[in-house]
């Protein structure tokens, strides 16, 4: 949303500090909600998204005052009259929550990746897009990959471990379950839904391309990722599937096909998603931290750009 209510709790002492910062930051209104304990108060500040993030900077600097300094974050729906704030950008801060969030490995995520896996491969088996589509609503993949990228634009080591172990189980688990189809059906079915997965062109790195993009841009404009997880889902999911299936159904040529598209997929998603967020200044707060992230930084891109201009030549040169 456009206006955050922020509730800061901090020291008496730190009063006056707070009022300049609102003034200088420009926040909409700032008023004293009450007395704690006699030496701590609570604050309240109504802020838009274009003065948010600095002024949640700002506001942390003086957490060093107090071990019971707290910065609460609240969505305002609406105020009277209205701010005239239209953009809906999210700080860092509130982003690293929803990251955390996505890359959380738990029995909801291995649930939905089940559910979800089962009903594309009926989907993909049967030609029928619209069952395959409809599994997308429910796939999780969406939140491990920004979460990564997001990760690596911070140098957040922790949440870089933890995005890469959940999508790495999700993919896994998803390939594991096509190979036990592939294995145990009786011959591949002539389906176009299916043999799509088996072969990626260019047009494919444009599509992961664009998801990675799109993921990243609807969450920092705190804007709903559904539709947009969807369109990762699709890029990821159905040719993980495939690759399993056909790899358990003994098609190697097939699956080598399917590996590289999920492969171009994956390593497009979290490569524009990367980008976009260094775009959006996603950056570490202070000083020392944006050094040390650097080295993240720079190895992402790296390391994602080798890994893209070998899947296009793979695709230029197939082994098969």
């Amino acid at each position: 949303m456009a206006l955050k209510m922020l509730q800061v709790t901090a020291p008496l002492a730190a009063e006056q500090s707070i009022r300049k910062i609102s003034e200088m930051e420009g926040v909409i209104s700032f008023h004293k909600d009450c007395d704690t304990d006699g030496d701590h108060a609570v604050y309240s500040l109504l802020a838009d998204s274009a003065h948010r993030q600095h002024l949640v900077d700002d506001l942390q600097n003086l957490a060093k005052m107090s071990s019971r300094f707290r910065i609460n974050i609240y969505t305002v729906d609406t105020t009277i009259p209205d701010a005239g704030s239209a953009s809906s950008a999210d700080t860092r801060e509130e982003l690293k929550a929803k990251m955390a969030q996505g890359a959380h490995l738990d029995f909801n995520y291995l649930l939905l990746t089940l559910l979800s896996t089962i009903v594309a491969l009926i989907g993909l088996l049967q030609n029928n897009i619209a069952v395959v589509i409809g599994a997308m609503v429910i796939a999780p993949f969406l939140g491990p990959n920004l979460a990564f990228a997001f990760g690596t634009s911070l140098g957040n080591r922790e949440l870089m471990i933890d995005a890469f172990k959940t999508g790495l189980v999700g993919v896994g688990f998803a390939v594991l379950i096509g190979v036990v189809f592939g294995y145990f059906d009786d011959a591949v079915p002539e389906s176009a839904e299916l043999m799509a997965r088996t072969s990626i062109g260019l047009d494919g790195v444009a599509l992961a391309v664009a998801s990675g993009v799109a993921g990243v841009l609807s969450l920092t404009s705190g804007l709903s990722m559904t539709l947009v997880g969807v369109m990762v889902a699709v890029a990821i999911l159905p040719p993980a599937v495939t690759f399993g299936y056909m790899a358990g159904a003994g098609e190697m040529k097939l699956a080598y096909g399917a590996f590289l598209m999920v492969s171009v997929n994956i390593v497009c998603v979290n490569l524009s998603g990367l980008l976009v967020f260094l775009s959006k200044g996603i950056k570490p707060r202070r000083w020392f931290e944006r050094r040390m992230a650097k080295p993240y930084v720079v190895g992402g891109i790296a390391v994602w750009t080798a890994l893209l201009g070998l899947m296009i030549f793979a695709i230029k040169f197939p082994l098969f």
